[in-house]
């Protein structure tokens, strides 16, 4: 028994193959195939099996795709839930130093590891369409303006919710003005002992100023800050000790020693007392200190929310509304309500609101903000058009192909979203020194206070006090924890608006490195863009529209870009198509069928040899004439006998000179490898100035291409744009699709490029350069800040130069560490790619 169900949410071949597994697994099922083209998968079945078990599969899965009978897909997509999976849409939530890797979670929070506030990630359902409600029935809420249908009256627009991040940073600038507010006087109070004969202590004793002091903390430590103390204690509970770990016992230390000097003077030697007896108090130490990290935590979650500004300008692009044609007549839907094949109509200057293709019109498009080219593309009838771009001035109509988070721009946040989360192996060296960090910290503290305990002046015990809390609170492993993953988010960005979309952090790093590039001729040299320039036929019984009426009929099965070059070819010449049986591609070398009782087969001259059919010195030397000009020749057999030729021409990409150009002086070797022969390869190659170059390609003489490389020490980059590219993309250490080509080809490749020429590798290549630089300029910052910080603190220099930090002085120097790593990090948005 044999079912076809459509399967609604694949997006690539890993996909494809998934759901092809998922099927497979269920009982009772003999076989599944799914096909990514049409959305379809066959499932042989040994007796009938409800759809509701396969529908059941799907969703233990992880319920990314569905399954339903064919015909019931738009049906199913508008009665669908709309809601995104834990990780990929609104209420997503994400640690910035990505101390559990990928790991997201439902909700606003600290990071159970590090402690830090959890960042917010953006995507299309963060940027909702405009909504209107009612003043007097809230309730009521449409996507649209219009009359309330209970009252009647006029709906108002509804106020958007602010976004998480801007809810942390409204919640710690509430806090940071309390502890502001209650801090200065005890501040104040403080530093009135340097005045002298202190007017305070006329008005009363000082033991009395000492409680005051404390009163005024309590807002302070228990309200404003007492988040500090409740990470620090985590952080001890589970072992993961880290910034907060320091400033909880720094902080902590020097309130309770205040409070229990204030109770139990006696207590306390008289080291610790001033001249009316009172215990020396340090209620402004540790306030100051609270106030001064909570400015810190309230300029980094500033900082924060630029360094994913790419992907909210990105945001900005996605349009909420676009015009529907129902029936012949205009209407306005929300972007929600379009599903696929609908029919919308695109006005001058508004943005493109879905993936589709031009049915009626043409016009020129801006697509500068998803591929970085200033220059408008002219668009025309079955062009394909993306959405968030902006059409010029001319109106068109389109069919939606891709919506909701199918289309281009969905993709382009989701694969920055992924990239920005990602660790760079780089990141391995921070993590070990942070392993380490605070222990070690504590340790040269508790070190600090015995040594001036024995050996400093009197006195001895407030210095070491003093010292032993100012090491706590200088030392910032979070500087050292956010030096990469800030410059990896902001670089991450910074490339997906200028059309190169960065896999993961590793591809980055590994970009860098790179030696030797190798690439592909069609589609990623050439535009990819094949025609036919003309029909020749060895066969005097043979007319050269019956050579085309054979080829077309055989290339009429096949996907490759050649063939369809052929077929449109032979549509515009009126070449009849003639019935073929048993058709099969052979990878690398062409295609044969039967026609009309005839053996078929289109190649090149290894297919030729795979159908046992001689090429003579004459008919070499015929195709020659066109392949020394950069032509591709692929030869006509007929039951063994080779009688016609197809010669095709693919125009090289005006950017291809002057890429492999740039690249090259880099110090990166460009190898070109193509499936095509050695006199049209070298033909492309000399336009080029390429030295080295590979003919006649299989997909698995690439692969050993590469790993040859790889076994002499290169760094290889491969770039390509077919599913004949995919295995060497895969092997290569920074694979780089163009965004042109297959799915298979992207799914297997490192870096997507959006516009797909090499004119993106050499953006790829400075993204990288510019990055590591940063990353690199990060961590020595982090690093020397702190190997100088903690032995200043703890009062190296007080022997030679009588120079002390105050724990106050580190407190600052501490909070503006971090904020220092992030600024530099943002630097690279002004970086020129």
């Amino acid at each position: 028994m044999k079912h076809i169900y459509h399967i609604h949410g694949m997006t690539c071949n890993g996909c494809r193959s998934h759901v092809e597994e998922t099927l497979s697994k269920v009982e009772g099922v003999s076989e599944a195939t799914v096909d990514l083209e049409k959305a379809e998968a066959t499932i042989e079945m040994e007796s009938h099996i409800p759809i509701e078990r396969f529908q059941e599969a799907l969703k233990k899965d992880g319920d990314r795709y569905s399954i339903h009978k064919q015909g019931e897909q738009n049906q199913h997509s508008k009665d669908k839930k709309k809601e995104q999976p834990k990780g990929k849409g609104k209420g997503t939530f994400y640690c910035p130093m990505h101390c559990e890797g990928d790991k997201t979670y439902d909700e606003s929070g600290d990071c159970p590891v590090c402690g830090m506030d959890l960042v917010e990630e953006q995507n299309l359902s963060t940027a909702s369409a405009e909504q209107w409600t009612c003043p007097m029935h809230p309730e009521i809420v449409k996507v649209e303006a219009g009359s309330c249908p209970i009252c009647g009256m006029d709906l108002v627009p509804m106020q958007p919710d602010l976004s998480a991040e801007e809810k942390t940073y409204k919640k710690l600038l509430k806090k940071f003005w309390i502890a502001t507010a209650f801090t200065l006087p005890i501040f104040l109070i403080a530093m009135s002992e340097m005045v002298h004969n202190n007017p305070l202590y006329d008005i009363m004793k000082q033991q009395y100023w000492n409680w005051i002091q404390f009163v005024l903390s309590i807002p302070v430590v228990f309200y404003a800050t007492w988040m500090f103390f409740e990470r620090a204690y985590k952080s001890i509970k589970t072992w993961n000790l880290n910034m907060f770990t320091l400033i909880g016992i720094g902080a902590g230390v020097a309130w309770l020693f205040s409070v229990i000097g204030m109770l139990f003077p006696d207590a306390f030697p008289d080291q610790f007392k001033t001249e009316s007896g009172a215990v020396h108090v340090y209620f402004e130490a540790a306030t100051v200190i609270l106030t001064l990290v909570l400015l810190g935590q309230l300029l980094e979650a500033r900082a924060h929310s630029k360094t994913n500004s790419a992907v909210k300008e990105l945001l900005k692009l996605a349009p909420n509304k676009a015009i529907k044609i129902v029936d012949g007549e205009e209407v306005e839907v929300s972007i929600d309500e379009i599903e696929l094949n609908d029919i919308l109509k695109v006005k001058p200057g508004d943005k493109i609101p879905v993936d589709g293709v031009i049915t009626e019109g043409n016009t020129s498009i801006d697509e500068s903000m998803i591929t970085g080219e200033p220059i408008p593309v002219n668009k025309a009838v079955d062009d394909k058009v993306s959405s968030g771009t902006i059409n010029g001035n001319q109106s068109f109509l389109m069919k939606a192909e891709k919506v909701g988070s199918d289309t281009l721009l969905s993709q382009i946040i989701h694969m920055v979203n992924d990239a920005s989360r990602s660790r760079a192996p780089i990141q391995n060296l921070a993590d070990k020194v942070s392993g380490y960090f605070v222990p070690v910290v504590v340790i040269i503290s508790v070190i600090t206070f015995i040594i001036w305990s024995i050996w400093g002046p009197e006195p001895a015990y407030v210095y070491a006090l003093v010292n032993a809390i100012a090491v706590l609170i200088i030392a910032c492993p979070c500087a050292l924890g956010l030096a990469t993953p800030m410059s990896v988010m902001v670089g991450v960005g910074k490339g997906a608006q200028n059309g190169v979309l960065i896999k993961n952090a590793e591809a980055l790093e590994k970009m860098d490195k790179v030696d030797t590039l190798i690439v592909d001729k069609t589609g990623t040299i050439t535009e990819g863009k094949p025609t036919v320039e003309s029909i020749g036929t060895f066969n005097d019984g043979l007319s050269e529209k019956e050579v085309l009426q054979y080829i077309v009929s055989l290339n009429t099965n096949s996907e490759h870009p050649l063939a369809e070059a052929t077929v449109k070819y032979g549509k515009d010449q009126n070449a009849e198509i003639l019935k073929s049986e048993d058709f099969s591609a052979v990878t690398g070398k062409g295609v044969e069928a039967k026609i009309d009782g005839k053996k078929v087969a289109l190649g090149n001259p290894k297919m030729m040899e795979y159908a046992k059919a001689k090429i003579t010195s004459t008919m070499k030397e015929e195709a020659k004439t066109y392949q020394k000009k950069g032509k591709t020749v692929s030869y006509l057999a007929i039951d063994e006998t080779v009688v016609g030729y197809v010669v095709i021409g693919d125009k090289i990409k005006e950017t291809s000179a002057k890429a492999i150009k740039a690249l090259q002086e880099k110090g990166i070797d460009v190898i070109m490898l193509t499936g095509d022969n050695h006199d049209t390869a070298q033909a492309v190659a000399s336009e080029l100035n390429l030295a080295d170059f590979k003919a006649s390609m299989l997909p698995e003489d690439k692969l050993k291409e590469v790993e040859k490389l790889q076994e002499n020490g290169k760094v290889v980059a491969m770039a390509g744009d077919g599913i004949n590219d995919a295995p060497a993309l895969a092997k290569s250490d920074v694979g780089i699709a163009m965004g042109t080509g297959t799915d298979v080809a992207i799914e297997s490749a490192m870096i997507t490029l959006v516009k797909g020429d090499l004119n993106g590798i050499v953006k790829a290549r400075n993204l990288s350069d510019s990055v590591m630089k940063n990353i690199k300029q990060n961590l020595f910052f982090a690093l020397i800040y702190n190997t100088l910080g903690v032995p200043i603190a703890a009062g190296v220099l007080f022997p030679f130069f009588g120079i002390l930090l105050s724990p106050m002085i580190a407190a600052l120097a501490m909070s503006f560490s971090s904020v220092s790593v992030i600024g530099n990090a943002l630097r690279l948005r002004t970086t020129n790619v």
